[in-house]
């Protein structure tokens, strides 16, 4: 089983051992999107992971974006936090280029911290994708 420490080491634990593992970027991919229900506030967004993991986005399971990265360095990327480490360091899933065009398809326009931005609905909760400009 794949768990995450209080410091966002990764490690690979088996009951007969463990080891650290050295990870990029995240250790899952979100590699299909399903959804469920109506369009907009009631629909549920559900993911299945490179691991044939299946996580529906909500507040359990939310799907964030790094908007401070710079856009010649691939602008913002989305990631769904599939559980939590052992500390502050959730481990998440990195949605697919292919996903991620889905999610956009789906977005509508909405409020995050107070600024405007596309987002996407799941079981009565918003998720900013992006800003508008």
């Amino acid at each position: 089983m794949l768990t995450r420490d209080a410091e966002g080491t990764y490690w690979l634990k088996t009951p007969m051992e463990s080891g650290v593992i050295q990870v990029e970027d995240v250790p899952y991919i979100a590699v299909e999107l399903d959804f469920r229900g109506s369009c907009g506030r009631h629909q549920t967004l559900c993911f299945r992971t490179n691991m044939d993991e299946l996580v529906c986005v909500g507040p359990d399971h939310p799907i964030s974006c790094d908007w401070d990265r710079p856009v010649d360095d691939c602008g913002a990327i989305p990631y769904v936090h599939l559980r939590d480490g052992e500390g502050d360091f959730p481990i998440r899933a990195r949605i697919s280029r292919s996903v991620h065009f889905e999610l956009a398809a789906l977005a509508v326009p909405g409020h995050a911290e107070g600024k405007p931005c596309l987002g996407v609905w799941s079981q009565d909760c918003f998720f900013p994708l992006s800003r508008q400009p």
